[in-house]
Order: C-alpha cells, then sequence, then structure tokens
C-alpha cells in the first residue's frame, strides 16, 4: 500500500542566478562584440562559452532529475488514486450492505414484536379460559357429589321403607292397616312414621322427593295419560309398595343420569384443559423464542449501527482524501509543466547567447591578459552617457564576477580591457 504522503522533491524553481546570469550574457555578447582580439594564455571567450555550456548541462540535468522525481510522482498519484478509488468503492458496498442489515433487522424486531404481543395477549386469554373452565368444573363437580348422596341415599330409603311394608303386609298388624286406610303416599309415609316403621326424617327426606318427582311427572309431556300419579293410590298396600318400587326405579334413573352427565362433564373439561395446555405451553415456547430472536436482532442491528458509522466516517475521509489528492497532483502538474516550460527558455536564451558571442567575437579566443592591471575604479559613473554604457557596465560586472570566482587572470584582463 502506498503511502498517504508522495515522495518530496527537490525545489524545481528556476535558479536566480541562471536569470541573471541569461541577462547578463545577452549584454555580454553585445559588449563582446567591440572587444579586440588578444592571444591569450586562456582564451576568455572560450572560458565564457564553456561556462554557458557548463549552466546548459547543469539546466538539462536539473530537468532530468526534476523529470525521474515527476515521474514518481506521477506514479504515486495514480497509484494512491487508484487505491483511494477501490477503497471508495469497497466502503459504498460495505455502507450499502449495513444500510440492508439494519433495514432488515429493523423489520425482524418489528415483527417479532408484533408476535410477541399476539402470544402474549393468546396466552393470557388461554390463561383465564382454562381458570374460568376449572372453576366451573369444580362447581359442577360439587354439585354432582351433593346430588349423588342425595340420590344414593333416597334410593336406599326407599328400599327400607318397601322393605317394612312387605313384612308387616305379612305380619297384618294394626299399623299396616293405618298405612292401608291412608289416602295418598304423603299419608302413607306419615302412618309409617306414627307406627314407628320409619323415622320422621327418612319420611321427610321422601315427602320431599316424592313431590319432586310428581312435579317432573306433571311438567314432562311424554308421560301417558292415564297414568296415575306418584302420590295416589288405591287404598291397597300393593299399590303403595308399587308406587315406592317407581319411585326407588326413577330415583336409580336419576342417579344413573347424574353420574354420566358427571362423567362427560369430566372427559369435555379434560379435553379443554389439555387443549388449552397444550396452546399454552407451545405459545410459551414460541414467545421464549421470539424474545430470543429479538435480542439477537438487537445485537445485530447495534453492531451493523456501530459498523455502519465507522464505515461511513472512512469512506467520507477517503472521498475527501481523493479530492485533495486530485487537486494537489494538478497542481503539481501544472508546476512541473511551468519549470520545464521555464528551463526551455532558458536553454533557448543561452543558445542563443552562445551564438551571439560566437558570431560577434571572432579572434578574440586568441587573446591573454594579465591579472596585474584588474581594477574597476577606473570604471567611472559619469562616462555612463548611453545603453550601450550600461551595457557594457554589466558586462563588466559579469565578466569580473566569472574572474573573482574561477580566480582567472585572463577573465580579470578581459574585464579591465571591456571597462576601458
Amino acid at each position: 500500500k502506498l503511502p498517504l504522503r508522495p515522495p518530496q522533491p527537490p525545489p524545481l524553481a528556476p535558479a536566480p542566478h541562471l536569470v541573471a546570469a541569461m541577462k547578463s550574457f545577452a549584454l555580454l555578447s553585445i559588449a563582446l562584440v567591440g572587444a579586440p582580439g588578444l592571444a591569450a594564455e586562456v582564451s576568455p571567450i572560450g572560458k565564457v562559452l564553456e561556462m554557458l555550456s557548463g549552466l546548459q548541462a547543469k539546466i538539462l540535468k536539473e530537468g532530468e532529475n526534476a523529470q525521474k522525481v515527476y515521474a514518481e510522482y506521477a506514479e504515486w498519484c495514480e497509484d494512491r488514486a487508484r487505491d483511494l478509488g477501490h477503497e471508495i468503492k469497497t466502503g459504498k458496498a460495505e455502507v450499502e450492505s449495513l444500510q440492508a442489515v439494519i433495514a432488515e433487522e429493523t423489520a425482524t424486531q418489528e415483527s417479532l414484536n408484533t408476535k410477541i404481543d399476539e402470544l402474549s395477549g393468546g396466552i393470557a386469554t388461554d390463561e383465564a379460559d382454562l381458570k374460568a373452565a376449572t372453576h366451573i368444573r369444580e362447581k359442577e363437580h360439587e354439585d354432582f357429589v351433593a346430588a349423588e348422596a342425595e340420590l344414593v341415599e333416597t334410593v336406599d330409603m326407599l328400599g327400607r321403607a318397601i322393605g317394612i311394608l312387605e313384612r308387616e303386609m305379612a305380619k297384618g298388624g294394626a299399623a299396616m292397616l293405618q298405612v292401608q286406610n291412608a289416602a295418598g303416599i304423603t299419608q302413607a309415609l306419615t302412618a309409617m312414621v306414627d307406627s314407628s316403621l320409619m323415622t320422621s326424617t327418612d319420611a321427610s327426606k321422601l315427602t320431599a322427593f316424592v313431590q319432586s318427582a310428581q312435579g317432573a311427572s306433571e311438567g314432562d309431556d311424554s308421560a301417558e295419560p292415564n297414568a296415575p300419579a306418584a302420590a295416589v293410590y288405591e287404598g291397597h298396600s300393593g299399590d303403595i309398595i308399587s308406587t315406592l318400587e317407581s319411585l326407588k326405579d326413577k330415583a336409580g334413573e336419576q342417579l344413573d343420569d347424574a353420574r354420566k352427565t358427571e362423567t362427560n362433564n369430566l372427559h369435555t373439561f379434560q379435553r379443554l384443559k389439555q387443549s388449552l395446555e397444550d396452546e399454552i405451553k407451545f405459545a410459551n415456547q414460541d414467545l421464549t423464542k421470539a424474545k430470543k430472536g429479538l435480542a439477537e436482532s438487537a445485537e445485530t442491528k447495534s453492531k451493523a449501527d456501530g459498523e455502519f458509522q465507522a464505515t461511513s466516517k472512512d469512506l467520507a475521509e477517503d472521498v475527501e482524501a481523493k479530492a485533495h489528492l486530485h487537486q494537489a497532483c494538478m497542481t503539481k502538474a501544472q508546476d512541473f509543466e511551468a519549470e520545464t516550460n521555464s528551463r526551455g527558455e532558458e536553454l533557448k536564451a543561452l543558445a542563443e547567447a552562445k551564438k551571439v558571442i560566437q558570431e560577434n567575437t571572432a579572434g578574440a579566443e586568441d587573446m591573454s591578459y594579465g591579472l596585474n592591471q584588474v581594477s574597476l575604479v577606473q570604471t567611472a559613473r559619469s562616462r555612463l552617457s548611453s545603453g550601450m554604457d550600461l551595457a557594457n557596465l554589466e558586462a563588466v560586472r559579469l565578466v569580473r564576477g566569472l574572474a573573482m570566482r574561477e580566480k582567472s587572470p585572463a577573465l580579470a584582463q578581459l574585464a579591465q580591457r571591456l571597462s576601458a
């Protein structure tokens, strides 16, 4: 992976001495037109031309170095832009994926919350129904237990009464005579109590049962039209015994019906209870699963939210970095182009200066000078009277500077010659 910062090239701005030298050499070329040629140890004109060639070589070398550095920088720009583009593309895809996950988990949570509410409501309803059914069943069972006990006792009392009457009939005593003279079953029972054949408690219970049976018979449309009422008999002992046996059979039927109803009610309740308990059981399992799924979805969404924030931040930074990179690389390209053009102009000027010097100083390369007469004190400002004088003065200053820097007697003598 490329570094975030590009390699730093050396300053490529044109060297100030090159610009000054360009101007000075242009003036020097004009000044040297009138310089006489002398034989020399070292040709000053050759030295100037040599220095011009050196400047050209230096500028070309700087251009090569600048081109190399810029090529590396341009390659870095391309690589970095490609990497940032890939990172941006990947970041956008990750952001879209995380947004999809967040949206999906949000929908999942809404669905699970709805399901949890429905399951909770269903469980509450089933529990309430089970509680109500259990209460009803308990009440039914209590009523059955009471009715069963009463009917069992009634059947037993009727059986005992029938047995007593049958024994008394066999004896034919006075007690049986009173029973036979009774006008109805109620009076017969009272006579049996008076004759100590039955307790008053049993007689009262049997009387209540007889009255209940008589009321049921009167309300039963299916009864035969000419059937005698349970409390009426012909005054014969056989009739009262038959009536009591009929009442006993009826009590037995009621007992059987009560027990059958109890059994049916119990089975119905057990089926309902099992159904409700199963619904509650499975609903609780679904509720537990839904709550677990909701917790997992919340965790997944929270994680996706965190990754979305981080990825979005990285994506924004990459986009900004790419924009800054583009601006920096474009600026560097423009600077490089300007510097390249500047060097081209410098090389062109140097070439023209060399051409002017060579064309206008023919024979001067044979001149030589000593270092004992070098002085610029003789150059008086009062002698400057034209643009040519200024050009000559600038040329003298340039050659003198070159002579001092290069420690060249020839250039020093040339500077003295030009100043004269």
